[in-house]
């Protein structure tokens, strides 16, 4: 059993800052690796080269600019996900959280991939419009930006066209989530000490497998998707997928026919690359703003540690240290001019 617990120290917006600038950070530094994971999964003419050789080519046809394509995308996407996320997944843990207000690890991830099955519906389309920014040549664009992309693709494609992929997205939710379940009920067995008893790095170590495995189990929905999406009679090559296809099903029976069934794994390789620099930026980048945010509530001496404030209730919410801290104001002012008088 776990507790859910968030830090009331925080406003909402400072919470969805943080993790909005942290995410947005560990995106683009990590960006790269994204690129090529999409490029392998769709199955563009860069991959038959590997992993060096396809970046290699890549910059040398379109320039070191390159790599960071559809980046701009995943960061502006990434503000109303994590909000949208954030929102379902407190309303779900409160469902799921018993009278004493412990929830089982189970019934938490269900609720955090239920609440990212919300966010990744509502911001689908623009998940779409980055897989078309990577995969076109930025040399000799078909869309020009992320708002040309959207209307393009809507007045060429229809309304469905921004959703092409949605259902192996949901899909692999499933698999996702059941990798996760997998790692965290065998945390205390593999480290041999109770999950209370963990340090950060064991977290960070613990969340980085989680991810490696759930990751791994639901790949090959990510590469049907990936390739549902790139596919286009209005885009040259028709989107530079290595396959044709009518729907999901026959997506992945062509990928197995022409690729083998490993076919549905490529990609993987710089996914798992990705993982540790991802979440190390993301979590520290995270703790450092809280940290900002803390010493700006009040809570904390100085951004640079955990040092609590002397003399403050740290159970108090910002906006009552807030008026707590105009009372005594109030209070003092009128008694230092008796004094005075």
């Amino acid at each position: 059993m776990a507790t859910w617990r968030r830090d009331g120290r925080l406003t909402a917006v400072q919470r969805l800052g943080c993790a909005g600038l942290a995410g947005a950070l560990s995106l683009s530094l990590t960006a790269p690796l994204e690129l090529l994971t999409v490029l392998a999964q769709v199955g563009t003419w860069h991959c038959r080269q590997g992993l060096r050789g396809a970046g290699s080519s890549l910059c040398r046809s379109e320039g070191l600019r390159a790599l960071w394509k559809g980046n701009f995308t995943a960061c502006l996407r990434l503000f109303p996900y994590s909000a949208l996320q954030l929102a379902a997944s407190r309303r779900l843990v409160i469902l799921f959280t018993d009278e004493l207000g412990h929830i089982s690890h189970w019934r938490a991830i269900i609720a955090g991939s239920l609440a990212g099955m919300v966010a990744t519906i509502v911001t689908y389309p623009t998940d779409v419009i980055k897989t078309r920014l990577i995969v076109q040549n930025r040399l000799e664009p078909s869309y020009e930006g992320i708002l040309h992309a959207f209307y393009k693709i809507y007045h060429q494609e229809g309304l469905l066209a921004l959703y092409r992929g949605v259902s192996p997205a949901i899909l692999g939710a499933v698999p996702f989530s059941a990798g996760s379940f997998f790692v965290y009920i065998n945390l205390d067995k593999i480290w041999r000490e109770p999950v209370v008893h963990f340090t950060p790095l064991q977290n960070f170590i613990n969340g980085c497998v989680a991810a490696g495995v759930a990751q791994t189990l639901s790949f090959p929905f990510e590469t049907v998707k990936r390739k549902m999406q790139a596919q286009s009679p209005w885009l040259p090559h028709y989107g530079a997928v290595d396959v044709h296809f009518t729907g999901m099903a026959d997506c992945f029976r062509q990928t197995v026919k022409n690729k083998g069934v490993l076919g549905l794994w490529s990609g993987l390789t710089p996914s798992l690359l990705k993982i540790v620099p991802y979440f190390g930026v993301m979590f520290s980048t995270f703790e450092f703003c809280k940290r900002v945010c803390l010493y700006r509530n009040g809570y904390i001496e100085s951004p640079l540690s955990y040092k609590l404030t002397p003399g403050v209730d740290q159970s108090l919410q910002p906006q009552e240290l807030r008026e707590l801290k105009l009372l005594r104001r109030e209070n003092f002012e009128p008694r230092k001019s008796a004094l005075e008088n």
